[in-house]
């Protein structure tokens, strides 16, 4: 494990540190009011409303919105397992794939379990000094529990050594 991760988990759960992160490097999810919900070594839960600004013309939440949440709850597993690391380890989507399931007209909370697997991906990188890559699932439920989507986002890691 990174010894920064606790301090990388601080300042995403951090409310006021975090939403100046995506203001500053990811304004669309910024205005979406995508937020991170819970954070850990292994998973970690985001969630996006269904709003103005996240709706599509059928009164749901537009998939690019889904797939904002969805991909921030698996890119932040792989950013808090590369925050300051030596070597430093970039990090990339190289595919999303996504099938949906029922319509998202509420709060949509998307949950992804990889942690452990995106950072044995990150080690194996860095142990081989090649480009690695993981598809990490997450699936998005609305407040009652019901499978809404799941997306399915590919990340390639690469040491910097």
């Amino acid at each position: 494990m990174n010894s920064n991760t606790s301090s990388f988990i601080q300042l995403m759960k951090h409310p006021v540190k975090f939403r100046m992160f995506l203001f500053a490097k990811l304004p669309a999810a910024f205005f979406s009011s995508v937020r991170i919900k819970e954070l850990d070594e292994k998973h970690c839960v985001t969630s996006v409303p269904f709003k103005w600004l996240t709706q599509n013309p059928f009164k749901s939440t537009y998939f690019a919105s889904l797939s904002m949440a969805a991909e921030m709850s698996t890119g932040v597993l792989g950013l808090m397992h590369v925050y300051k690391r030596t070597p430093a380890v970039s990090m990339l989507v190289v595919k999303v794939e996504s099938n949906y399931y029922k319509k998202a007209v509420g709060k949509t909370f998307f949950t992804c379990a990889d942690g452990e697997k995106i950072l044995q991906t990150i080690e194996k990188s860095i142990i081989t000094g090649e480009g690695k890559t993981f598809t990490a699932k997450s699936v998005g439920r609305n407040d009652a529990g019901e499978t809404v989507a799941e997306f399915f986002v590919t990340w390639s890691f690469k040491s910097k050594k």
